[in-house]
Protein backbone atom coordinates (compact mmCIF):
# COMPACT_ATOMS: atom_id res chain seq x y z
CA UNK A 1 0.00 0.00 0.00
CA UNK A 2 1.39 3.37 -1.02
CA UNK A 3 1.19 5.89 1.79
CA UNK A 4 0.25 9.54 1.39
CA UNK A 5 3.89 10.44 2.11
CA UNK A 6 5.11 8.12 -0.66
CA UNK A 7 2.43 9.42 -3.04
CA UNK A 8 3.65 12.97 -2.44
CA UNK A 9 7.29 11.96 -2.91
CA UNK A 10 6.51 10.12 -6.16
CA UNK A 11 4.64 13.14 -7.48
CA UNK A 12 7.62 15.33 -6.60
CA UNK A 13 9.83 12.93 -8.57
CA UNK A 14 7.57 13.24 -11.62
CA UNK A 15 8.22 16.99 -11.43
CA UNK A 16 11.98 16.44 -11.14
CA UNK A 17 11.98 14.13 -14.15
CA UNK A 18 9.94 16.63 -16.16
CA UNK A 19 12.44 19.35 -15.18
CA UNK A 20 15.23 17.03 -16.35
CA UNK A 21 13.56 16.77 -19.75
CA UNK A 22 13.10 20.54 -19.87
CA UNK A 23 16.76 21.07 -18.92
CA UNK A 24 17.98 18.76 -21.67
CA UNK A 25 15.68 20.42 -24.19
CA UNK A 26 17.23 23.76 -23.21
CA UNK A 27 20.73 22.32 -23.59
CA UNK A 28 19.76 20.93 -27.00
CA UNK A 29 18.51 24.34 -28.11
CA UNK A 30 21.70 26.02 -26.91
CA UNK A 31 23.92 23.46 -28.65
CA UNK A 32 21.88 23.90 -31.84
CA UNK A 33 22.31 27.68 -31.67
CA UNK A 34 26.08 27.20 -31.39
CA UNK A 35 26.18 24.93 -34.46
CA UNK A 36 26.72 21.70 -32.53
CA UNK A 37 23.98 19.67 -34.20
CA UNK A 38 25.31 16.33 -32.94
CA UNK A 39 25.45 17.51 -29.35
CA UNK A 40 21.98 19.00 -29.78
CA UNK A 41 20.76 15.59 -30.95
CA UNK A 42 22.37 13.88 -27.93
CA UNK A 43 20.58 16.24 -25.55
CA UNK A 44 17.25 15.88 -27.39
CA UNK A 45 17.48 12.09 -27.09
CA UNK A 46 18.17 12.64 -23.39
CA UNK A 47 15.03 14.81 -23.25
CA UNK A 48 12.96 11.89 -24.58
CA UNK A 49 14.48 9.48 -22.05
CA UNK A 50 13.63 11.83 -19.19
CA UNK A 51 10.04 12.12 -20.39
CA UNK A 52 9.79 8.34 -20.24
CA UNK A 53 11.20 8.38 -16.72
CA UNK A 54 8.49 10.85 -15.68
CA UNK A 55 5.75 8.89 -17.42
CA UNK A 56 6.75 5.60 -15.80
CA UNK A 57 6.28 7.15 -12.35
CA UNK A 58 3.08 8.87 -13.51
CA UNK A 59 1.67 5.53 -14.61
CA UNK A 60 2.84 3.79 -11.44
CA UNK A 61 1.04 6.35 -9.26
CA UNK A 62 -2.16 5.67 -11.19
CA UNK A 63 -1.71 1.87 -11.12
CA UNK A 64 -1.47 1.87 -7.33
CA UNK A 65 -4.67 3.88 -7.05
CA UNK A 66 -3.17 7.21 -6.09
CA UNK A 67 -3.57 10.67 -7.60
CA UNK A 68 -1.09 12.33 -9.92
CA UNK A 69 -0.52 15.98 -9.02
CA UNK A 70 1.51 17.98 -11.53
CA UNK A 71 3.37 21.04 -10.33
CA UNK A 72 4.98 23.99 -12.07
CA UNK A 73 8.23 23.16 -13.85
CA UNK A 74 11.02 25.58 -13.05
CA UNK A 75 12.68 27.38 -15.96
CA UNK A 76 16.03 25.78 -16.81
CA UNK A 77 19.12 27.79 -17.71
CA UNK A 78 19.34 28.72 -21.37
CA UNK A 79 22.96 29.88 -21.60
CA UNK A 80 26.12 27.88 -21.01
CA UNK A 81 29.78 28.83 -21.11
CA UNK A 82 30.86 25.92 -23.31
CA UNK A 83 30.13 22.35 -24.35
CA UNK A 84 32.03 21.23 -21.25
CA UNK A 85 29.83 23.49 -19.11
CA UNK A 86 26.68 21.88 -20.50
CA UNK A 87 27.92 18.39 -19.70
CA UNK A 88 29.21 19.42 -16.25
CA UNK A 89 25.74 20.80 -15.54
CA UNK A 90 24.19 17.61 -16.88
CA UNK A 91 26.37 15.49 -14.57
CA UNK A 92 25.57 17.66 -11.56
CA UNK A 93 21.87 17.35 -12.37
CA UNK A 94 22.07 13.56 -12.80
CA UNK A 95 23.82 13.31 -9.42
CA UNK A 96 20.95 15.30 -7.91
CA UNK A 97 18.42 12.93 -9.50
CA UNK A 98 20.38 9.93 -8.24
CA UNK A 99 20.21 11.33 -4.71
CA UNK A 100 16.48 11.91 -5.12
CA UNK A 101 15.89 8.33 -6.33
CA UNK A 102 17.98 6.98 -3.45
CA UNK A 103 15.83 9.00 -1.02
CA UNK A 104 12.69 7.51 -2.58
CA UNK A 105 14.11 4.00 -2.16
CA UNK A 106 14.98 4.78 1.47
CA UNK A 107 11.41 5.99 2.05
CA UNK A 108 9.95 2.86 0.43
CA UNK A 109 12.16 0.67 2.62
CA UNK A 110 11.30 2.58 5.80
CA UNK A 111 7.59 2.26 5.01
CA UNK A 112 7.93 -1.41 4.06
CA UNK A 113 6.46 -0.53 0.66
CA UNK A 114 7.96 -3.46 -1.21
CA UNK A 115 6.11 -2.85 -4.48
CA UNK A 116 7.37 0.73 -4.75
CA UNK A 117 10.88 -0.33 -3.74
CA UNK A 118 10.93 -2.94 -6.51
CA UNK A 119 9.52 -0.40 -8.98
CA UNK A 120 12.28 2.08 -8.03
CA UNK A 121 15.06 -0.49 -8.50
CA UNK A 122 14.88 0.18 -12.26
CA UNK A 123 15.62 3.86 -11.58
CA UNK A 124 18.61 3.02 -9.39
CA UNK A 125 20.17 1.06 -12.25
CA UNK A 126 19.16 3.71 -14.79
CA UNK A 127 20.91 6.45 -12.79
CA UNK A 128 24.18 4.50 -12.85
CA UNK A 129 23.88 4.44 -16.65
CA UNK A 130 22.92 8.14 -16.82
CA UNK A 131 25.94 9.28 -14.80
CA UNK A 132 28.28 6.93 -16.65
CA UNK A 133 27.14 8.24 -20.04
CA UNK A 134 27.75 11.88 -19.12
CA UNK A 135 31.05 11.03 -17.39
CA UNK A 136 32.27 9.28 -20.54
CA UNK A 137 31.58 12.41 -22.61
CA UNK A 138 33.25 14.65 -20.01
CA UNK A 139 36.37 12.44 -20.09
CA UNK A 140 36.49 12.77 -23.88
CA UNK A 141 36.05 16.54 -23.60
CA UNK A 142 38.93 16.68 -21.11
CA UNK A 143 41.13 14.77 -23.57
CA UNK A 144 40.08 17.02 -26.44
CA UNK A 145 40.82 20.26 -24.63
CA UNK A 146 40.77 23.13 -27.12
CA UNK A 147 41.23 20.93 -30.21
CA UNK A 148 38.49 22.06 -32.60
CA UNK A 149 38.95 19.10 -34.94
CA UNK A 150 38.51 16.64 -32.08
CA UNK A 151 35.42 18.50 -30.86
CA UNK A 152 34.05 18.29 -34.40
CA UNK A 153 34.55 14.51 -34.33
CA UNK A 154 32.95 14.15 -30.89
CA UNK A 155 30.00 16.26 -32.06
CA UNK A 156 29.59 13.88 -34.99
CA UNK A 157 30.04 10.76 -32.84
CA UNK A 158 27.49 11.59 -30.16
CA UNK A 159 25.09 12.96 -32.75
CA UNK A 160 24.60 9.40 -33.99
CA UNK A 161 22.62 8.63 -30.83
CA UNK A 162 19.01 7.77 -31.60
CA UNK A 163 15.77 7.72 -29.64
CA UNK A 164 14.96 4.20 -28.49
CA UNK A 165 12.17 5.00 -26.06
CA UNK A 166 8.41 5.29 -26.32
CA UNK A 167 7.23 8.45 -28.02
CA UNK A 168 3.49 7.75 -27.89
CA UNK A 169 2.32 7.72 -24.28
CA UNK A 170 -1.37 7.41 -25.16
CA UNK A 171 -1.09 3.62 -24.82
CA UNK A 172 1.25 3.76 -21.83
CA UNK A 173 5.01 3.90 -21.63
CA UNK A 174 5.50 0.16 -22.04
CA UNK A 175 3.24 0.07 -25.13
CA UNK A 176 4.57 3.20 -26.87
CA UNK A 177 5.33 3.35 -30.57
CA UNK A 178 8.96 2.29 -30.19
CA UNK A 179 8.88 0.21 -27.01
CA UNK A 180 9.51 1.06 -23.38
CA UNK A 181 12.55 2.60 -21.74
Amino acid sequence: MVSAKMEEALNAQVNKEMYSAYLYMSMSAFAESMGYKGIATWFMVQYHEEMVHAMKIYEYIIRVGKKVVLNTIEQPPSQFDSVQDMFRNALKHEQYITESINNLVDLAISEKDHATKIFLDWYVTEQVEEEESVNDILQKLDLIGENGNALYMLNKEIGARTVNVALDYSRGVENGSQGGA
